[in-house]
């Protein structure tokens, strides 16, 4: 006996928009992944220069500790390349205030060693790609960098 199959098709459900709202879907967490990558990038980058101009600043105030004006000059100078540092900024401190002099020879300072220089720079990095600043709940990235270098001059009487 002859059997006849008979094929019977059925209408395809239009699917020419599936792949488009796939793409737009994972290039959006995809997009949004690589701002993050850059923005977190820039921001280590700035947080670098930051601590280079920090560290300038107290090389600079181991030979002059008592001029924080002219450190504070030379953090700015350091940075002012890459980032924008205001004085306000920049916090000097000694490890024994009352004795500004060279640590070496001292020997008498709070911890019984050398008189340091402490340098701390604050800076507000700002989010520049969009929706970053959005995610994280703020527009900018607080960096701090502190410093800590020995007190070279003048010498202690």
């Amino acid at each position: 006996m002859l059997q006849i199959k008979a094929c019977i098709s059925r209408p395809k459900r239009p699917e020419h928009g599936q792949s488009l709202v796939e793409l737009a879907i994972s290039l959006m967490v995809i997009l949004m992944l690589l701002m993050g990558a850059f923005e977190f990038g820039v921001a280590i980058f700035s947080y670098t220069t930051m601590r280079d101009a920090a560290q300038d600043g107290a090389v600079f105030g181991s030979i002059n500790p008592t001029d924080t004006t002219g450190i504070q000059n030379r953090i700015i100078a350091a940075a002012s390349d890459i980032i924008v540092i205001n004085p306000g900024d920049i916090t000097i401190s000694y490890s024994d205030p009352n004795n500004v002099c060279e640590g070496i020879t001292a020997g008498t300072g709070p911890t019984s060693g050398p008189h340091k220089i402490i340098i701390n720079v604050v800076h507000q990095h700002p989010i520049s790609t969009p929706l970053v600043g959005t995610m994280i709940g703020s527009q900018f990235i607080t960096l701090r960098a502190q410093v800590t270098n020995t007190i070279l001059s003048p010498t202690c009487p």
